[in-house]
């Protein structure tokens, strides 16, 4: 089964918390209080969403955190490489795969294709799209030649 890890869902909640009051600085522990996220978990989450550029710390008393980009330009792509790293089906899908039957693997290219098929379709859903409930996304066909179309989020 493919699913999001739950610190993923958590950098997600965090963002939307960010998206709230968009010019306003949060702590650590603002957040977490918002969030009902545990403190260590935001503070984690905060570094690994900071080191990829989704949010920039601001520092002194007044200090905290704040979205580095406008929350239509965060995907949720970004949201999943900033905090499990790059979507990889499988062993060869990774930039840094090593996998023993590589250069005989008759199946090897195509999962590569999924893999990089789910990370466009991830890539076309932003923040804004997550935090709405009434949200519909791309959902790719991934059969050569098919175009996406749009689903309501719910449905999938």
């Amino acid at each position: 089964m493919l699913r999001i890890s739950k610190l993923t869902d958590y950098a997600t909640v965090i963002l939307a918390a960010l998206c709230e009051e968009p010019d306003t600085v949060l702590s650590a522990a603002g957040l977490a209080e918002r969030t009902h996220v545990g403190l260590p978990t935001v503070s984690k989450l905060l570094k690994e969403l900071q080191r990829a550029g989704l949010v920039r710390s601001v520092r002194g008393a007044r200090g905290g955190y704040q979205l580095a980009r406008e929350p239509g330009r965060i995907s949720a792509a970004d949201i999943i490489d900033a905090v499990e790293g790059p979507v990889a089906l499988t062993e060869c899908s990774s930039d840094h795969g090593h996998c023993g039957i590589e250069a005989t693997c008759q199946v090897g290219h195509s999962w590569q294709q999924v893999s990089r098929s789910i990370h466009r379709a991830l890539a076309d859903v932003p923040l804004t799209t997550l935090m709405r409930h009434d949200a519909a996304v791309r959902v790719p066909d991934l059969r050569p030649g098919l175009a996406a179309e749009w689903r309501p989020l719910t449905r999938l």
